[in-house]
């Protein structure tokens, strides 16, 4: 056999030599061609070409060891962390985040930012009038379907009357009702997205209690984007809607974050006036001059500037913010979606040049920022498998979290401090929780992760054997492999404890020893795979085999490891995500915080 060269994943060398007992396990052979039904699109069903090998002839053993001394990157803790879209407020979303089941679900992915903006933020006016509920009689026999707004406001009588955390439990009635008002809504906000055009919104008092409500019911840290797009005549930002809402927050002691606008890059195309970097600046130094002379906010974080893509335009308008605002802001952020949810079909996340497109952009960024501010926090806000709301059975769907869970190993490995997944409700088809508050493919890869992942981050080298390598077949391409000190934060696990994730998108098993300080331990394995008939398209998943659903409204399941014993080879399946523990490693870089 002969020995592929050595590939370093995380930036440390291969060993420079190979235990020579494991040339004996390959044998040369002949890698047969099959075909199977794959997705190819929504609706469409064609056979491509799969890797298929008969016994152990033609596999190829990959040999994994990491640096157990010490880390070569440490996130935040919030590192995986949510959005939530404006729109919430116009489809009526916004009433139903006391849910019970709701809260328990981000709760699951507590702790975490919470930040509330989108497309929508530039046309947001805050209000302050209470609306104070008024009862207007009991319920009759079709009470909720003829009164479905004064079934709000009984509803929001309700949590008045609780003290601390404020939870609800909606009729099913209500509801269903609820769902046909938000898909005549989608409608209509779609046709504002595509044409550009979008209408104000206003948010009371009393939504901003509830939105307030929610993050602090479960465990996340809101980060409120202010209006941007208010102006006055030379083109400065006018403050005073946003002091209204601030000095409002601060009665109430609301401990929140802040930004300002969401994608300045295009202003021009909204509001036919531009912005530059430099004069977003200087809008953002006004801000933190605002915060400062409000007690509760005179410490308060302040981010971005939350920029698209960054092209050259963009990386312009970076530099020019930077060079006024660099040390006014906690973090630089700026967004990115992989496709345009239009056109993406299923087969498009399981190309690898679309997963390394993130890199380029990541280097561009940190390029701008470590010039004008070096050492500065950089967040990624707003990522999506897919613009444009995304599309129904695919940025849904199990294909989705090959994206989904590459982007979190490549962000991490890189240094980025924060990723904010848009959206966790609601916003078109990127979400984590559909409409009937069901989990989807992607909210159970996010709870695999923030109950397995710590913020370090490790260092990995990795050697393949294989009889005769051919050209194009890489197998560092699509095979990703990421390794973190598992999460202090479980218990199941003795500190020094170290998880790996990995994203096998090739269509045959491969097989990984386990070599150097990793050798001979216990590995609990945690496979995801897709659930039922749908195949990549299913909105369902199994771990280990077993269907995960939630227990009740107030219950998530028990995540139940698959125990290997110590010195088995890990097979991961084809075109699978899977996390594996490998227990009592004694990581020197993982036994303290």
């Amino acid at each position: 056999s002969e020995l592929i060269r050595g590939f370093l994943l995380s930036g440390m060398p291969c060993p420079s030599s190979c235990p020579p007992g494991l040339l004996a396990l390959m044998a040369p052979g002949l890698a047969l061609m099959a075909t199977f039904s794959l997705p190819s699109q929504a609706g469409d069903r064609r056979a491509l070409p799969v890797e298929k090998t008969s016994g152990v002839r033609g596999r190829t053993l990959i040999l994994l060891d990491v640096n157990t001394k010490s880390p070569v990157r440490i996130i935040s803790e919030n590192f995986l962390s949510l959005q939530l879209d404006p729109s919430i407020i116009h489809d009526g979303w916004l009433d139903f985040l006391s849910s019970r089941r709701l809260v328990t679900l981000a709760r699951g992915l507590a702790p975490a930012f919470l930040r509330f903006a989108g497309k929508r933020t530039d046309f947001l006016q805050f209000h302050n009038v209470k609306n104070p509920a008024k009862s207007r009689g009991g319920p009759g026999p079709d009470y909720y379907l003829k009164n479905y707004e004064d079934d709000i406001v009984r509803s929001d009588i309700a949590l008045d009357k609780q003290k601390g955390c404020k939870i609800a439990q909606h009729p099913d009635i209500m509801l269903e009702l609820q769902r046909e008002k938000a898909a005549q809504m989608h409608l209509v906000l779609l046709k504002e997205q595509f044409s550009n055009t979008y209408s104000n919104l206003t948010l009371t008092a009393r939504s901003l209690d509830k939105l307030y409500n929610f993050a602090d019911c479960s465990g996340l840290h809101l980060i409120f984007a202010l209006n941007a797009l208010r102006r006055n005549p030379n083109n400065s930002w006018n403050s005073s809607n946003a002091l209204s809402l601030l000095k409002y927050s601060a009665s109430k002691k609301y401990n929140i974050s802040w930004e300002l606008g969401n994608e300045p890059n295009n202003y021009r195309t909204l509001m036919g006036r531009s912005v530059n970097g430099s004069q977003l600046g200087k809008d953002y130094v006004q801000l933190r001059s605002l915060l400062q002379l409000i007690r509760t906010y005179s410490k308060a974080n302040l981010y971005g500037p939350n920029i698209g893509r960054p092209r050259k335009n963009v990386i312009a308008l970076l530099e020019g913010f930077m060079k006024v605002a660099g040390s006014t802001v906690d973090a630089v952020t700026w967004q990115h979606y992989y496709i345009d949810g239009r056109v993406a079909k299923v087969t498009d996340f399981l190309k690898t040049r679309l997963l390394d497109t993130l890199s380029d952009q990541i280097r561009k960024i940190q390029k701008v920022v470590n010039t004008y501010t070096p050492g500065k926090k950089i967040w990624l806000e707003g990522v999506g498998a897919t613009s444009a709301g995304g599309m129904n059975n695919l940025s849904d769907s199990y294909a989705a979290g090959f994206l989904w869970l590459n982007t979190l190993g490549l962000l991490a490995s890189q240094g980025i401090d924060v990723v904010v997944r848009h959206s966790f409700l609601d916003h078109g088809h990127n979400h984590l929780v559909d409409q009937n508050f069901n989990p989807l493919p992607d909210y159970w890869l996010s709870l695999l992760y923030k109950r397995l992942i710590g913020p370090k981050v490790l260092a990995i080298h990795v050697a393949g054997l294989q009889r005769k390598p051919r050209p194009g077949r890489v197998i560092r391409d699509k095979l990703r492999i990421y390794a973190h000190c598992t999460s202090y934060h479980n218990h199941n696990y003795v500190r020094g404890s170290i998880t790996l994730y990995i994203i096998n998108l090739h269509r045959s098993r491969k097989k990984i020893k386990l070599a150097g300080t990793l050798r001979d331990k216990i590995v609990h394995q945690y496979l995801l795979q897709p659930y039922g008939k749908d195949g990549l398209h299913s909105k369902l998943v199994q771990l280990n085999g077993q269907p995960l659903a939630m227990v009740d409204d107030g219950t998530l399941p028990e995540l139940k490891p698959r125990p290997l014993r110590a010195g088995r080879t890990l097979v991961i399946p084809p075109l699978t995500m899977s996390f594996y523990v490998v227990k009592n490693v004694n990581a020197l870089a993982c036994r303290y915080r």
